[in-house]
């Protein structure tokens, strides 16, 4: 009997430790999440590394839909309207996907972003694509990256890159002037609180 209450502690503790921990993943998943505007963007993607391989031209082949991570595919959420790369997109979650070629990348956002991968890929679910130019980097990336970069308090450029390869899409609200407005509405709201508070004190 105390053996068998002894063998399973012993499982028990083990099955614990299993829950606690798991097998590295060669493409880790990443989670990007950052103000942005009035709201805020939310990135969830797969990073694959380059570990000695060729990328573009190869192993991510020129001229066919790629998923812009590995495993199930990249998706961006926007809490708010966007202009993204000049064309305004609606508040939601897209799938990301990318057609590369040598010069430049099309990057496109697509209402399936629950699909493994690119292979149900439907260009008829696309809702907007932008073609921006590919930069080459001094220094090789070796995990792909997704970031945003702030480039004022209402505006950020999406930028992807991995091996020797950069590409950025400029991200702004789609409405600015409103945007602009309730900045500056939401402001005031804030001073006349501050100034009540220290007129309590």
């Amino acid at each position: 009997m105390k053996k068998l209450l002894f063998a399973l502690c012993i499982s028990a503790s083990a099955i614990s430790f299993a829950q606690d921990y798991s097998v590295p993943a060669a493409s880790p998943r990443q989670k990007v999440e950052q103000q942005f505007s009035m709201s805020k963007i939310t990135i969830d993607y797969g990073r694959p590394g380059v570990k000695g391989r060729k990328i573009f031209g190869e192993l991510v082949p020129y001229g066919q839909v790629w998923r812009a991570g590995a495993n199930s595919s990249t998706k961006i959420t926007f809490g708010q309207a966007v202009n993204f790369g000049g064309k305004i997109v609606p508040a939601g979650t897209y799938g990301l996907f990318i057609i590369p070629t040598e010069k430049e990348w099309k990057v496109i956002l697509n209402k399936d972003f629950q699909q493994w991968g690119s292979y149900t890929y439907d260009p008829k679910q696309d809702v907007v694509d932008v073609t921006v130019p590919v930069n080459k980097l001094a220094d090789k990336q070796e995990w792909f990256e997704i970031t945003l970069n702030p480039t004022d308090e209402n505006s950020a450029n999406l930028v992807l890159k991995w091996d020797t390869a950069q590409a950025e899409v400029a991200l702004k609200p789609a409405r600015p002037e409103a945007v602009i407005k309730i900045s500056d509405k939401l402001k005031e709201i804030k001073k006349i609180e501050s100034d009540a508070a220290k007129a309590k004190s």
